[in-house]
């Protein structure tokens, strides 16, 4: 798994995020991952503009095509 290394936080951050880590149960690593973890999930912006590429390539479905239901049926009983 890949690693940081931060250098120069200020002593009272660190003190700050010490204390937050102490008082939810965790280590000091574990909460700067988890706050890592959190700050790097795509923001909601980012996450519709995903949406919208993918939906951008896929061809909607057409009236007359079978559905997903009805392929999934006829799938099963085929076997």
């Amino acid at each position: 798994m890949p690693q940081i290394v931060v250098s120069d936080l200020a002593e009272e951050t660190v003190e700050t995020l010490s204390n937050r880590a102490r008082a939810r149960g965790r280590s000091l690593e574990a909460e700067v991952r988890e706050i890592l973890n959190r700050a790097a999930r795509p923001t909601k912006e980012e996450a519709l503009a995903r949406l919208d590429a993918i939906r951008a390539r896929v061809r909607p479905w057409q009236p007359g095509e079978p559905t997903a239901a009805e392929m999934i049926r006829e799938d099963r009983d085929s076997r």
